[in-house]
């Protein structure tokens, strides 16, 4: 059976699931429901299953499909990481900019924790600071012997 030729896709809320990232996937890989699941010998029942999120595959078989259709695991598990790759000419500009909307909400994210831990990090120092300066204060301690 011939391979279908993979078309631009807009990414879509559907892409935020194991099921949705699968199928953006297969789809962008230009392989079929039967292609793939004979290449992991699972039947395509179950591919449709997992690609409609009402089942998740084995992690073996998830580490499969990452091989075949040339992603990361961590990407189909989680959407962080090597996806499918798709040509910036052939995106449609919509895509583009829900692309460029989605990186930089991201960008902002990561500078928001960096901010976050670095105050984390200032508190915690300025504690360690009046702790060891009032314990250079104290005088000798006395014991009973």
């Amino acid at each position: 059976m011939p391979a279908r030729r993979p078309s631009p896709r807009m990414t879509d809320s559907s892409d935020d699931t194991l099921g949705g990232r699968l199928s953006a996937a297969r789809d962008a890989s230009g392989l079929s429901l039967a292609d793939v699941a004979n290449r992991i010998g699972v039947k395509r029942e179950n591919l449709l299953a997992w690609e409609a999120d009402r089942s998740e595959p084995r992690p073996s078989n998830l580490i499969d499909l990452a091989g075949i259709l040339g992603v990361s695991p961590m990407w189909l598990m989680t959407g962080v990481g090597s996806g499918p790759v798709q040509e910036v000419g052939d995106m449609p500009l919509e895509a583009l900019k829900l692309e460029l909307q989605r990186l930089s909400d991201a960008h902002r994210e990561c500078g928001r924790l960096i901010d976050k831990i670095a105050r984390q990090i200032e508190v915690y120092e300025s504690r360690n600071d009046r702790r060891s300066d009032s314990s250079e204060f104290d005088g000798p301690v006395m014991s009973r012997a």
